[in-house]
């Protein structure tokens, strides 16, 4: 249970997608003048990574890792489909977006109409496949913590698009300086916010100071070792003036 909640708050704060590694930032910039789009686009996000995920995760595990083909044999265990990857994953990908349309398209015409063409481009989403591929690299154990992983971090680019859409629609009668206005003012804000979270980095460090009781028998060690070491050293001297004495 531990070890979901930690995968699941460090998705989301630490290696967030927009603000750790910036993936999907041109949907993220694109989608993101109004709140209510970026709920829409972001809730797609959060489906179509929270069931890609597991879906590669079983691929990689039962399919394309070197050995992973022994359940169909012995003769089968020495083969590696690993380059097989990137095809795979974006095939899985396309599959659930083209699901997402059409599901949007039948309940809510007016989202679809609004999100247009950034919707479909959620195959191509940088973030979407870098979920799978950081799946992969991380080497996760388990199906439950691939959807968890999946899931934490279609979240974790919710908020990020969520939060700057707010931002813009504020923004919007603010006085800002002419340069900066439009994509400008939201590239700094990006990098603040990015900054803000890089804050949430220690949160899940731990204590690394050791313990009070090793630490007080590495002392009384140390102290016991000076005791012997005077000892012998008084020992020798008298044996040294024992010695003179004969």
């Amino acid at each position: 249970m531990l070890e979901h909640l930690e995968l699941f708050f460090k998705s989301i704060f630490i290696d967030n997608m927009v603000f750790a590694v910036f993936l999907g930032m041109c949907s993220y910039l694109a989608v993101s003048k109004k709140v209510s789009t970026a709920v829409g686009l972001g809730a797609a996000v959060i489906f179509v990574l929270g069931v890609t995920v597991p879906l590669n995760w079983l691929l990689d595990q039962y399919l394309l890792k070197d050995g992973a083909l022994a359940w169909l044999g012995p003769e089968y265990a020495d083969y590696n489909l690993g380059f097989l990857s990137f095809i795979l994953f974006i095939a899985t990908i396309a599959t659930m977006v083209q699901l997402v349309e059409i599901v949007v398209e039948k309940f809510s015409p007016s989202l679809y109409n609004s999100l247009g063409i950034f919707l479909p481009l959620i195959a191509v989403n940088c973030a979407i496949l870098g979920g799978s591929l950081f799946m992969q690299a991380r080497e996760i154990e388990t199906l439950g913590l691939a959807f968890n992983y999946g899931i934490s971090s279609g979240i974790g680019w919710f908020l990020a698009i969520l939060a700057i859409a707010a931002i813009r629609e504020k923004i919007r009668y603010s006085n800002v300086p002419a340069p900066l206005r439009g994509l400008g003012i939201t590239f700094i804000i990006t990098g603040l916010m990015g900054i803000g979270f890089q804050s949430f980095g220690g949160m899940l460090t731990g204590d690394n100071d050791p313990p009070a009781e090793e630490t007080t028998t590495t002392a009384e060690n140390q102290e016991q070792s000076v005791i012997e070491e005077e000892i012998e050293e008084d020992g020798d001297a008298i044996s040294f003036n024992d010695a003179l004495n004969r």
